[in-house]
């Protein structure tokens, strides 16, 4: 058993403050190549990955977020300087598990390359908008996609969180 693994399962916590300055290369390279290592439903591979570094565009994906969250003046992409958009497709029966097996393999990859990381939800409601149908054509992405969730990265400001304890009854063995 791969005790780092298990360890690394067990420290990963949501990231809600970064530090200003953009990851390198290389954490970004080996978080996004977990993403397309995730399992997927008969190995279709669904989802794709879209990485937004621009800050121009995470402030307008910010306000998006924000507005269909209801709170226009909210900050949900916590100034995160990288974005990772997963999207999958939805004439795949699997897509939504398979986007959330890639959003699962960034967030924990994000953990082992050291950098904080947060899933933020309404990717959804965001790329099913006139707004973010524009957006995707902008980045030349042709074919009917769903916003499975955006994975925020960057340097972690501050300490991390503590573990809530776990539930009662988290877990029902019938053996």
């Amino acid at each position: 058993m791969n005790q780092n693994a298990l360890e690394l399962l067990e420290q990963r916590r949501s990231c809600r403050a970064y530090r200003p300055e953009q990851i390198t290369e290389e954490e970004l390279q080996a978080v996004v190549k977990a993403g397309t290592y995730a399992p997927t439903g008969m190995g279709r591979q669904s989802p794709i990955i879209v990485v937004v570094q621009d800050r121009e565009t995470i402030d307008a994906l910010n306000q998006m977020n924000a507005a269909i969250m209801g709170n226009p003046e909210a900050n949900p992409f916590y100034g995160a300087p990288t974005v990772l958009i997963v999207l999958a497709d939805k004439n795949i029966p699997t897509h939504f598990y398979d986007g959330c097996c890639v959003m699962d393999n960034l967030l924990n990859a994000a953990e082992a390359a050291g950098l904080g990381s947060c899933w933020i939800h309404r990717a959804r409601e965001e790329f099913e908008s006139a707004e973010g149908k524009a957006l995707l054509a902008k980045w030349g992405i042709e074919g009917d996609y769903v916003g499975i969730g955006h994975c925020i990265l960057g340097y972690r400001e501050g300490d991390r969180p503590a573990p809530a304890p776990r539930k009662e009854n988290y877990v029902y063995y019938v053996r």
